[in-house]
Formats: structure tokens, C-alpha cells, sequence
């Protein structure tokens, strides 16, 4: 079956601008006048600028035992990547279209919010919720609102379904994720003085070492054949520094990530690279200059998803998706929040996580028709009065 009103929704969704540089209230004003036209009423949960917002609406009757559909609503940039189509126009070719978050991930949010016609006919016995974020992207930045909201809400949903693109197999755990940068104070001056300044450069090559070291004693380290790949990780993914051939850098600095297990503590890796920093690098540093300096900052944290064997949300998601097995990803999402509430959550979406972020992003319409089969069955399944 084709999804043609699921493809219709995806075409208007694209067609919104939502890279993460940018606000993504035109969709969600957008999408909260749709479920206004449709008699629901839809709560905006704002950053602090104002200038974006999570949305959270129920669709049903306000009782105990709904689930919750979530997905956020930003994109990656297109810029400098070489598209052969229009990445904010939805194209279709050869049963797929083509489009910068067709995959990732509002492929999920079109095929939800194309059921909500059928939804608000007044028949459900348990609600729907829909869950919309912001800043996924950054690291999950903007969904932390929408979930204090939730904790202080009253509703108490008996599963959340995050539709990252899993091919609709069901995910019942993911690694976490922590990122932020460190940036080095040197001593400037001219190259033949090296006696008299601290290259900025050269001693965050020493900490990007050490940080290689790390993600080598990872690999080495605890292993979980679920996952792919089975470890931890520790990269260094941006670098800056140095203005001049011939001129000691004074500032130096380079982005970090950090992928744990479930399990892993976190912040174990930061505080490793600081302790590198203030007992290996900083004395010598100091020994020329007591104003060089080693700052290392956390941007953000996404916390793993655990599995949770037979659990409310792990059982009906199997159901729906007619599967009789659950899958790890090593990537994240926002789906450890909702577990951190005591919700069971699981990872359920159309796509392939291999197109995300690319050039010539796409989502084959195949796996849009198993989602909305997906949701056809949480249909009836919420038609049906909780034991």
C-alpha cells in the first residue's frame, strides 16, 4: 500500500527549514494549528529565547496508560554537501523520496500526525501522545524541558515509542553519549623562541594523544556483542589552531565525543583527560607561563538506553511490529530521558540510520507503509479499554 497520506505529510515537514542553527517554530506553530483544526490542543514548552519549542499534545481520553510517540524535529545541515535534489522539497523516485529528514527522523512524525484525523474520531480508550523536541541534533539539548514538563504533569503513559530509524525493528538499548571541547592557552610569539612561549598546537596534539590512548584501552576494555561496535569510544572529531607559519600558536582547541556502554560512567573519560591535563601538561605549560591554561568543557550528555527485558513498552512494540526479537544501536537518542522518568521506552522508526546526514538523503516508501501498518495496530490497540 502506498502511503500516500503519510508522503503528503512528510512533503510539508520537509519543506520547513529545521536545521538546528536555526528556530523550528514555524513547523511546530505549523503542526499546532493542524491538531487545532483537528480539536486537540497542543502544549509548547519554549527554550529560554523563546526562539524554539518542544511540543507535547494527547489525543484520547485523559486517562492513565497512553503512549507516547516522540521524535525531534531538527535536521543536520546540507551545507557544502553535493545533493542532486532539492533538499527541502520532498522528491519522489524509484519508491523512495528524497529529502534533508525524511530519515532522520520525520518520516516517524508524518506518518504519526497523518493518523491524527483517524485518532480524534472520539473512538480511542487510551490516549496518544505526540512528543515533538528540538535540538536533538546538538545532543540532545532540547528535549530536557519537555521532560521536566512531563515529570511534573500528572500523566502517567505506560510506554514511549522514539521513532529514530530503526528499519521498524524494535531497540530496547543504546550507548550514551557525552561531547564538549577542550581548548588550550598558550604563550605566543615568534617560532625561533621557543624557550620563551607554549605552542598551543602542540600540547592539544599531546591531549588528543592521550585521548587516542583512552579510546584504545576501550576497545581493549568491556565488550557487549550486541552492540556494532562492541566497545566504548573516544573521538576527536574538530580541530582549530594557529594563525601563522612562523608564529607559536596561543590558542589551540578540538571537539570531543564520547560513546559509553550502558553502564559506562561518563564522565569517567572527562575526568581522565582532565587529570592528563593538570598533572602532565599543565605544569610544564606553567613552568614558562602561569597565565596558559587547559579548560575542558561538556556541551552535553545523552544517557544510554538500557534494555529492560518484557517490559510494557518492549511487549507492545514487539506486537506491533511483528517481531519477535529486540536490537541494540550503537548511536543515541532521546529515549534514555524518558526511561530516566520510569517510563518503558523502546527505539521504533522507519528508515535506515545509514542515509542520515548525508547528501541525497532518502527513505524508501516500503518501510513508511510499515510504519503506518505500525500504527494501525497501536490504533486498535488503544481502541481497546486498559485492563
Amino acid at each position: 500500500m502506498h502511503p500516500r497520506g503519510t508522503v503528503a505529510m512528510l512533503a510539508k515537514l520537509v519543506a520547513f527549514d529545521t536545521t538546528s542553527r536555526n528556530s523550528n517554530l514555524p513547523l511546530i506553530e505549523w503542526v499546532a494549528a493542524y491538531l487545532a483544526d483537528h480539536g486537540v490542543s497542543a502544549r509548547l514548552i519554549h527554550n529560554r529565547e523563546r526562539t524554539k519549542a518542544n511540543l507535547f499534545a494527547t489525543i484520547g481520553p485523559a486517562v492513565d496508560g497512553g503512549v507516547v510517540l516522540s521524535g525531534h524535529t531538527d535536521v543536520v545541515p546540507v551545507d557544502g554537501q553535493p545533493w542532486t535534489t532539492d533538499p527541502w522539497t520532498l522528491t519522489p523516485k524509484d519508491g523512495r523520496v528524497y529529502g534533508r529528514g525524511t530519515t532522520d527522523m520525520k518520516g516517524f512524525a508524518a506518518a504519526a500526525l497523518a493518523k491524527v484525523p483517524e485518532w480524534t474520531r472520539g473512538d480511542l480508550k487510551r490516549p496518544i501522545h505526540l512528543a515533538l523536541s528540538y535540538d536533538e541534533e546538538l545532543g540532545c539539548t532540547g528535549v530536557g524541558g519537555m521532560i521536566d514538563w512531563l515529570a511534573k504533569s500528572g500523566l502517567r503513559p505506560r510506554a514511549v515509542i522514539v521513532g529514530e530509524p530503526t528499519q521498524m525493528q524494535v531497540v530496547t538499548s543504546h550507548k550514551g553519549g557525552i561531547i564538549g571541547t577542550a581548548t588550550v592557552i598558550g604563550v605566543a610569539g615568534h617560532s625561533s623562541q621557543v624557550h620563551r612561549t607554549v605552542n598551543a598546537v602542540m600540547y592539544a596534539a599531546e591531549l588528543v594523544a592521550h585521548a587516542v590512548a583512552l579510546g584504545a584501552e576501550m576497545r581493549s576494555g568491556r565488550h557487549d556483542p550486541a552492540f556494532d561496535p562492541p566497545y566504548s569510544s573516544l573521538q576527536v572529531n574538530i580541530m582549530h589552531g594557529g594563525a601563522g607559519g612562523n608564529v607559536v600558536p596561543h590558542e589551540a582547541s578540538f571537539f570531543w565525543e564520547h560513546r559509553g556502554l550502558p553502564g559506562t560512567r561518563l564522565e569517567d573519560c572527562v575526568d581522565r583527560l582532565g587529570a592528563h591535563a593538570a598533572k602532565v601538561l599543565l605544569p610544564r605549560m606553567r613552568s614558562v607561563s602561569p597565565a596558559t591554561d587547559i579548560r575542558i568543557e561538556v556541551l552535553a550528555k545523552i544517557p544510554a538506553l538500557a534494555a529492560e527485558p518484557g517490559s510494557a513498552a518492549e511487549t507492545l512494540a514487539l506486537r506491533l511490529a511483528g517481531r519477535n526479537a529486540t536490537e541494540a544501536v550503537a548511536f543515541g537518542t532521546e529515549a534514555g530521558y524518558f526511561q530516566g522518568l520510569g517510563i518503558p521506552t523502546v527505539v521504533c522508526g522507519p528508515g535506515n540510520i545509514e542515509q542520515a546526514h548525508k547528501p541525497d538523503e532518502f527513505i524508501a516508501l516500503e518501510q513508511l507503509a510499515a510504519c503506518d501498518r505500525f500504527l494501525d495496530r497501536l490504533t486498535d490497540e488503544c481502541r481497546t479499554p486498559s485492563d
